[in-house]
């Protein structure tokens, strides 16, 4: 009897090793609650620290016979130089959708996405759509509702979730982004291609 229960247990890890996505998303899957209100308890939360931001800008891309694409964009920078965040607002002429682009660092725990509120107001979250190497991206259509917000707003926070499953936060300026969007180009960048 100890025999067979053994390979049984042996069976059972062997198959949990040849797919693990499979086990995971057994013990991983939401309950209904969990599904019905899409939140996330975190244990704790802070402030992401020393963040230094820049201006926003517009910049645009005309290649040669298409549509040009602009994207108001805003960087932030820890001490150390490394990017912690940047914004992109991604336009292309002709096309009324608005794509809103964030890149965070690597290390962040994913399910909760991105979070982003102006002026301590409705929350709008952005799932992550992909992680490289150096930057995880989290990405969707902007609802007109944010960018209402955004371009009346005095402050744009972020929040993520970091590993230790602690809320992290920061606030960036929205002064000049109604006139940055609505403005001319800060550059214009224009390619020719061979045909």
């Amino acid at each position: 009897m100890q025999h067979s229960s053994w390979r049984g247990l042996v069976f059972g890890i062997a198959v949990a090793l040849s797919n693990p996505g499979a086990a995971l998303a057994e013990t991983a899957a939401p309950t209904a609650t969990q599904t019905a209100t899409d939140e996330f308890a975190a244990r704790g939360q802070r402030d992401a620290r020393n963040i230094k931001y820049g201006d926003w800008e517009k910049l645009c891309f005309k290649p040669s016979g298409a549509k040009m694409v602009c994207r108001t964009t805003i960087s932030g920078t820890f001490e150390t130089g490394q990017t912690a965040l940047r914004i992109y607002l991604v336009e292309r002429e002709g096309n009324s959708d608005v794509r809103l682009q964030l890149f965070l660092p690597v290390g962040l725990y994913m399910k909760p996405g991105a979070k982003l509120s102006v002026d301590k107001g409705t929350a709008h979250k952005i799932p992550f759509t992909w992680c490289l190497t150096n930057t995880c991206i989290a990405a969707n259509l902007a609802a007109p509702m944010l960018l209402r917000e955004m371009e009346a707003g005095k402050r744009l926070t972020v929040e993520v979730v970091d590993t230790n499953l602690q809320a992290v936060t920061t606030s960036l300026p929205l002064a000049q982004f109604a006139a940055v969007r609505k403005g001319a180009p800060t550059h214009v960048f224009e390619q020719k291609i061979d045909e």
